[in-house]
């Protein structure tokens, strides 16, 4: 069986105690059987559209979208069945040797991710594609893409494992994974569980990766 995985990140790769800096670093997947979501996501934006609310090339974009467009952006994630999974980074608790580069500290927590998820979504008779929204262009890119590439490596048994790293706006199930990291993040960065409250029944797991560590390295 084809099986397809989409994912996202929320949080900076900034570690240091700036205000700008965000506390916590959230990996979100949302496995996505049923793409009727995107017909779906697609017509609410025509939706939109008409009411004199363009989107843009972009497309959805929690951070970015308005109150009511979320509202409405959620309403669609509702009435689908997915799965979510998301790893929970702390980054003051990330010691300096796990995040000597962006793209290193990235891989670690694609690594502890799918380490768990691989094995509750694949077998070794499936075939999986893991799509991962671009970050950077150039060579600070195809280092991201090198480093979903290699835990899928060591984590999937499946038959047949298929990276890509696609534009955010390129299709609207990384829009889903967006808003589900988004969700997330929130409950974790800022104690607010409203959005969280509405995709909850789809979350799988939920890991606090660095939950046993004491110490704070900055």
């Amino acid at each position: 069986m084809r099986k397809y995985i989409y994912a996202d990140e929320s949080g900076n790769f900034n570690f240091s105690s700036h205000p700008d800096a965000s506390r916590m670093f959230v990996l979100t997947t949302t496995l996505i059987e049923d793409h009727s979501i995107e017909s779906d996501l697609l017509e609410l934006r025509r939706e939109l559209a008409w009411d004199g609310l363009d989107l843009g090339f972009k497309g959805f974009h929690a951070t970015n979208d308005t109150r009511y467009v979320r509202g409405r952006v959620f309403d669609v994630l509702g009435g689908h069945d997915f799965i979510i999974d998301s790893t929970i980074l702390e980054k003051r608790k990330a010691a300096p040797e796990i995040r000597p580069t962006d793209s290193r500290f990235y891989q670690y927590a694609w690594f502890y991710h799918m380490r768990g998820v691989a094995p509750l979504t694949v077998s070794e008779s499936d075939e999986l594609m893991v799509a991962a929204s671009s970050i950077g262009t150039g060579k600070r890119r195809r280092e991201f893409f090198n480093a979903v590439e290699d835990v899928m490596e060591q984590t999937s048994r499946a038959m047949n494992n298929i990276p890509v790293m696609w534009p955010a706006e390129s299709t609207p199930c990384l829009q889903v994974a967006d808003y589900c990291s988004w969700a997330i993040f929130r409950k974790w960065e800022y104690a607010d569980t409203s959005w969280y409250d509405s995709i909850r029944d789809k979350i799988r797991t939920e890991f606090d990766l660095f939950r046993m560590e004491e110490r704070n390295f900055y």
